[in-house]
């Protein structure tokens, strides 16, 4: 009898070890569907993710900063002349 209760157990832990498994799953798979949709409607609006934002926004800030070295650079020469 005990090894029976004992067995009993045992599946019932393995089996709830596997449904706990199984909701890990099915929630990674929600959302991931969930992402995929806020960004197809981020996109159908024009908007764009915070890090693609801030990637460009970077690559703005190091032209301005460029072309303020640049424009200097000008004024010597023009100034040379």
């Amino acid at each position: 009898m005990r090894d029976e209760k004992n067995k009993l157990l045992d599946d019932l832990t393995g089996l709830a070890t596997g449904l706990g498994i199984a909701a890990q799953g099915v929630r990674e798979e929600v959302e991931q569907a969930m992402r995929s949709r806020i960004d197809a409607i981020l996109s159908e609006n024009g908007m764009v993710r915070r890090e693609e934002f801030e990637a460009v926004r970077d690559m703005a800030v190091a032209a301005r900063e460029e072309n303020a070295a640049l424009r200097a650079e000008l004024d010597v020469l023009k100034k040379k002349k």
